[in-house]
């Protein structure tokens, strides 16, 4: 169920009202600045890229529809992208790599997977970036593959054809020797 103060930011967004910016920094920029500080520890460029997340959802906020995505995912989303732009800029800027595997957002566990082959984002930087691209967004973002062709721009056949690539890519890598149950 939507909140009264969530009908009322919609609202403010869709008519380009500029009380809708306070309302999402008063209602959500707690919670956003927690997703960008599993990204990024330093808390000073946490901070900015909290800023540049706001500004980005103001430019977009005409773009925000209700019947995509919740308020929050699309918040969400905007401020996660935020923060690995800003890793990405800061490792070309600095030409180091930027650790962001520190992230305990997505942790796996299980007995089922083989434990030798685990750092899954290690193996997923060996794929064509199309494809990391479009792996990240279903597996690590939650989005959905329409939500993915909306966000990224890339035909829905485009976003199924890279996953399909590259989790067979993956699956080479995962397992070398494909076993076939009829042996």
């Amino acid at each position: 169920m939507i909140s009264s103060t969530e009908k009322e930011i919609i609202h403010f967004l869709e008519n380009g009202d500029k009380k809708a910016i306070s309302l999402l920094y008063e209602s959500y920029s707690d919670s956003l600045f927690g997703v960008i500080k599993k990204i990024i520890t330093d808390d000073d460029v946490a901070q900015d890229v909290l800023q540049e997340s706001f500004v980005k959802i103001w430019r977009y906020s005409k773009k925000y529809d209700a019947n995509k995505a919740k308020l929050f995912t699309w918040l969400y989303r905007i401020a996660y992208n935020t923060a690995i732009d800003k890793v990405r800029s800061l490792k070309n800027k600095n030409g180091k790599e930027v650790q962001i595997e520190t992230s305990s957002v997505y942790k796996i566990t299980s007995n089922e997977l083989n434990q030798d082959v685990l750092d899954i984002k290690t193996h997923l930087k060996t794929l064509d970036e199309k494809y990391q691209i479009v792996i990240n967004a279903l597996f690590f973002e939650g989005m959905t593959q329409q939500e993915a062709s909306d966000e990224l721009d890339i035909p829905l056949g485009t976003i199924k054809s890279r996953l399909k690539i590259g989790l067979r890519e993956l699956k080479k890598i995962y397992n070398p020797k494909t076993k076939l149950s009829h042996e």
